[in-house]
């Protein structure tokens, strides 16, 4: 998917507080069933060793936006959906999500995430390798539990696309041979698959069309994608305090993102030398992310990023077109603008 024709918007991200209010919003239209699936959480983090609980709430209660459980919810609650199965299979999507939260920080060596320090910051890597791996676990023995084959295979089949993307985006790492195709595809991968199951689930639970299925599964991956790509923007364009992490992560840790490989094709010899030695190489070059976040912003790669994401998420509100009219329709509408227009 190529942008070059497409005129460049602007990057300004909306503040903090507006976006904000965009979440409560969302979070009002399900309030009770936001507290189901909170009491959920809380009630499955359960375990003999005291380790898991701490370590698993400090991830889970550190200001996370639960967007992914919210699919779940208001898609749900689209179709008049009067069980309790939404709130017990939000609860297992997140703790799928937190699980890989786990094993990205530790893989990454990240040192913050939302604002605090990261687990493997705090317990060191091991950790939460096991604590995550224990709520993977957690999580099947929910499905198994709640008792459809259905439901079961679309969250064990996100899972095992998610640990492939995680590999692929291993395997691309420090090669700036990458392309926007295969960038892309680690998003999707990594990031999409699991917004598009949860948003998928809400119809299941329902008993709705493949065709609504579909919909909803083809609204969450574009989502997904709208809010990785934004995502990989804010790591250049952001600020430590906005963002809840160090901005330039993404940098010093090698990955090969939209910007940077924009950046790099768009670059000057000199330019793409410099790219070169800094993340294939590994340099350590003095004052290396300022320079980065300079010729990004130099050659336009924030603005085609995020034209991208607004692309995305257009193309996610398309997909809504096809359900019913609803305040629930309205609020996944809005979800899909407040992805591409959020600073953190």
């Amino acid at each position: 998917m190529l942008l070059s024709d497409i005129p460049a918007p602007s990057v300004r991200p909306i503040p903090r507080s507006e976006t904000a209010s965009v979440l409560e919003r969302l979070q009002a239209l399900i309030a009770a069933d936001l507290e189901e699936t909170n009491r959920i959480i809380v009630e499955q983090l359960n375990a003999r060793v005291e380790l898991i609980p701490t370590l698993g709430s400090h991830l889970i209660n550190s200001g996370g936006k639960r967007l992914r459980p919210i699919l779940t919810l208001v898609t749900a609650r689209m179709f008049g959906y009067t069980g309790r199965g939404h709130a017990l299979l939000a609860a297992v999507v997140e703790f799928i999500h937190t699980a890989t939260l786990l094993h990205d920080d530790v893989v990454d060596k990240s040192d913050r995430r939302r604002g605090q320090l990261t687990a493997n910051a705090i317990w060191g890597s091991k950790a939460p390798v096991l604590v995550g791996d224990f709520l993977f676990s957690r999580s099947f023995q929910m499905l198994v539990e709640y008792g459809d084959l259905k439901v079961l295979r679309i969250l064990a089949d996100a899972c095992a696309v998610i640990s492939e993307g995680e590999v692929m985006q291993l395997v691309v790492s420090n090669d700036l041979a990458t392309t926007e195709a295969q960038y892309l595809e680690v998003v999707s991968r990594k990031t999409a698959t699991l917004f598009a199951a949860a948003a998928r689930l809400g119809a299941v639970l329902s008993g709705r069309s493949e065709e609504e299925e579909r919909c909803l599964a083809d609204y969450g991956e574009f989502l997904g994608r709208a809010f990785q790509v934004v995502d990989d923007a804010l790591d250049y364009a952001s600020s430590n305090e906005a963002l809840g992490k160090s901005i330039g992560d993404d940098f010093q840790e090698g990955k090969i993102t939209l910007p940077v490989i924009h950046a790099y094709h768009h670059g000057s010899a000199e330019e793409r030398h410099f790219w070169s030695q800094s993340l294939e190489e590994k340099a350590r070059i003095e004052g290396g992310l300022q320079r980065a976040i300079q010729l990004i912003r130099a050659r336009g790669s924030l603005e085609y990023t995020m034209g991208l994401a607004r692309q995305l998420a257009e193309q996610a509100k398309a997909q809504l077109r096809h359900l019913p009219d609803s305040r629930e329709r309205d609020a996944l509408a809005l979800l899909a603008d407040f992805s591409v227009s959020r600073s953190f």
